[in-house]
């Protein structure tokens, strides 16, 4: 089973930024440990701080992996655009968020992604993805 992880922008500071709220590993390191977590999965990771290359992953895998495990970031509250991708393609994906966006600022509030994703996963800091990952799991 392929599972692709995308990551919106500035997602590609995990480690280096607001580590109070992000933690202190980059994303690169974390997805080592998930690679060997998950053995029986193919697991493949992209990150783009550009709003067209996230809509162009999709497409481009969209139908031909099982599942997408997306973290678009800022783009969650903003991109209509990314959201029709989501909706558009026969991959299943699941929203992940390292931090409670329900938590923080007001407009973290709005996803544009969820009403097209099967389920939303946040809080958890990085365990977030296993928790998602995990998920595709029961396919198996």
């Amino acid at each position: 089973m392929k599972i692709q992880i995308i990551n919106g922008p500035n997602l590609n500071l995990l480690g280096l930024r607001e580590k109070d709220i992000y933690g202190e590993i980059s994303f690169e390191d974390y997805f080592k440990s998930l690679t060997n977590k998950f053995p029986k999965l193919e697991l493949h990771y992209f990150q783009s701080n550009i709003e067209g290359e996230i809509i162009d992953k999709i497409h481009e895998i969209g139908f031909d992996f099982s599942g997408i495990v997306l973290n678009a970031a800022a783009y969650t509250h903003t991109s209509v655009g990314i959201a029709d991708a989501v909706r558009s393609v026969k991959a299943t994906t699941i929203e992940v968020h390292i931090s409670n966006t329900i938590s923080r600022e007001d407009y973290r509030h709005i996803s544009y992604v969820a009403p097209n994703a099967k389920g939303i996963i946040m809080g958890f800091g990085l365990y977030s993805y296993d928790l998602a990952i995990s998920s595709f799991m029961k396919k198996l």
